[in-house]
């Protein structure tokens, strides 16, 4: 009886030794994980999950913009003392700003299956709030950054001019004879002829600039209050001041800015690195365009920090069959790296960050059956 009642405290010693054992001394899994492949059948029950990939979201807000000279603007000099005015029509393009964000994508060549027989506890759950697995789950494509550009504004009515003019024509009297016969005689009868005259662009331009220095001459003595009639609100100036800009603008020439965004989808590859990619061409007559001969390149570059270069040494020397089959219960994962982006055109840096880039870090293995913070 003895010995039965010390085999039974040794069992029961035992268990709850296991029982308070660590988490880093779990027992086996009896999980199978391995990257998937073309001709690789799937169990049943089996689980699949991705590893995930970084795509670059870039986005270009630029500017088109539109110079009209004014129908006088030759007389500015003359009758306002303007001087660099708009002479020649023209429209060209620019670039105001460039975004750089991110978005994460499913790998199609990180996909891994995971078998087991038994229930095993997993760190999955973890490494997925965290960004380094992906699950198979189509609304994660609805999350990535979307950019619209609205509809260009039309222009076309505004490009014209009001010459300014309270009148276009005057009214010219000439004195015309017409000959009568009376008996044998002709006789030159006088009488009036009313004509109307078009004005000229040069007696248009001085009524204009008559005009705009009288409407400068009514402001100063409203806000100087040298006049007797004082306007009841703010109204009347604002309204002056618009009135002013419209008469300058038929000396100075109008200008005119529509806004356009632009995004454009790069997926970072690891053999790209420190070398110059094309994102578009932009020229300044027509904007971004896809044309090989026409505009400046706008060039990308990625420069990965090395942040992850000890985990690739790591991984290198478990090539034996011994490691392989210990590495069959392990969780793949990515560890994305830091990559210093920049975005050049012809020559000028106009933008420079860092992101995290998944493809150019490296893939590790985790226990599956190890779990973090337990």
């Amino acid at each position: 009886m003895k010995v039965k009642s010390r085999i039974t405290i040794l069992v029961l010693l035992a268990a709850f030794a296991g029982a308070c054992s660590p988490s880093g001394k779990l027992k086996e899994s009896g999980a199978v994980i391995s990257p998937v492949s073309d001709r690789m059948a799937f169990s049943d029950g089996s689980l699949i999950y991705g590893l995930p990939l970084s795509v670059l979201d870039i986005k270009i807000d630029a500017v088109r913009i539109i110079e009209k000279p004014g129908p006088y603007a030759r007389f500015a000099e003359d009758y306002l003392g303007l001087r660099d005015v708009i002479k020649t029509e023209r429209e060209y393009w620019k670039i105001r700003t460039i975004t750089v964000s991110s978005h994460s994508e499913l790998d199609p060549s990180q996909f891994y299956m995971i078998e087991t027989s038994n229930t095993f506890r997993t760190n999955a759950l973890t490494l997925k709030k965290e960004g380094l697995i992906l699950d198979l789950n189509p609304d994660l494509y609805n999350n990535g950054a979307r950019y619209f550009a609205g509809a260009p504004a039309d222009y076309s009515s505004s490009r014209l001019f009001d010459l300014g003019a309270d009148e276009y024509f005057q009214e010219r009297r000439d004195t015309a004879y017409k000959v009568v016969n009376v008996d044998t005689a002709f006789i030159r009868i006088p009488y009036l002829v009313e004509k109307k005259q078009k004005l000229s662009y040069d007696q248009l331009a001085e009524r204009a600039a008559r005009r705009l220095m009288e409407m400068r001459d009514g402001k100063h003595l409203i806000l100087s209050g040298e006049t007797n009639v004082f306007p009841q609100n703010e109204y009347a100036i604002n309204e002056m001041n618009r009135m002013e800009k419209e008469y300058t603008d038929l000396f100075a020439g109008k200008i005119w800015r529509e806004s356009h965004s632009f995004q454009y989808q790069i997926i970072p590859e690891k053999g790209t690195t420190g070398r110059q990619i094309t994102i578009c061409r932009f020229s300044e007559t027509s904007g971004p365009t896809a044309s090989a001969g026409e505009g400046t390149p706008l060039m990308i570059e990625f420069l990965p920090e090395s942040k992850t270069r000890r985990l690739e040494i790591i991984n290198r020397n478990t090539s034996s069959s011994s490691s392989r089959k210990s590495r069959l219960d392990k969780l793949y994962y990515r560890v994305p790296e830091i990559v210093q982006i920049k975005i050049t055109y012809g020559g000028e840096l106009l933008n420079n960050t860092r992101h995290l880039i998944y493809q150019f870090g490296e893939v590790v293995q985790l226990p599956s059956n190890f779990i973090i913070g337990k």
